[in-house]
């Protein structure tokens, strides 16, 4: 597997902990770590506003699971190019076992996107930082965020949970970003053209980061 080494013990952990997860709970939002059908589907919603263009088009999914974005591409109708990446290999084999012979469809245990696509996309896998400081969880996200700028052609999106969440709410082990500290990072450091979606009934937001098509 492709492994940023200043990022290694967290990557490592967050492999054990969705390994662990689909294991348990099988091909479902649940093996996830989602709560229901319904919200996974929302935050894909959210995620691919970033896939503007009505013609063909090739996307990256930095933390694929067993590969329920791909599922939800094709019920657009559009012709796509699908690279699904993860750091499990328990969720890998999973999505080939499941999307076997499918077109279009291509698996790759890794850390890192290794090839540029028009848009890249990652859902979910900023929360479970365990018990990783507020210093060391962001550093992880900036390297993937960088990763996810230097492969995507005309613009990449992701997710988090919120800052705003509730305070008796909150788990320790999860990570709430501030959308606010997020959304400046990438619009300094990506692109003039950023979005950030905080109205969609759920506690976390998307940041879609636009590049130019000329």
């Amino acid at each position: 597997m492709n492994k940023d080494s200043s990022h290694s013990s967290i990557v490592q952990d967050i492999a054990e902990y969705y390994g662990s997860k689909v294991s348990a709970y099988g091909e479902t939002p649940r093996g996830v770590d989602w709560n229901s059908d319904e919200g996974q589907i929302t935050r894909f919603r959210q995620l691919t506003k970033v896939i503007t263009t009505e013609t063909n088009y090739s996307v990256a999914d930095l933390g694929c699971g067993y590969g329920a974005l791909y599922d939800y591409l094709k019920t657009s109708g559009k012709t796509f190019e699908y690279c699904g990446y993860d750091i499990s290999e328990e969720m890998i084999r999973r999505a080939v076992n499941r999307f076997c012979g499918s077109k279009g469809a291509t698996f790759i245990l890794s850390d890192k996107i290794n090839e540029m696509k028009n848009f890249s996309i990652a859902s979910g896998i900023f929360n479970v930082r365990q018990h990783y400081s507020d210093d060391e969880w962001l550093s992880y996200i900036l390297s993937v965020l960088d990763n996810m700028n230097q492969y995507s052609e005309f613009g990449f999106s992701f997710n988090c949970l919120t800052s705003y969440s509730d305070d008796f709410k909150m788990k320790s082990y999860l990570y709430y970003a501030d959308p606010l500290v997020l959304f400046d990072i990438c619009k300094r450091r990506y692109s003039k053209d950023v979005a950030l979606l905080h109205d969609y009934g759920l506690y976390e937001f998307t940041i879609i980061v636009r590049k130019s098509y000329e």
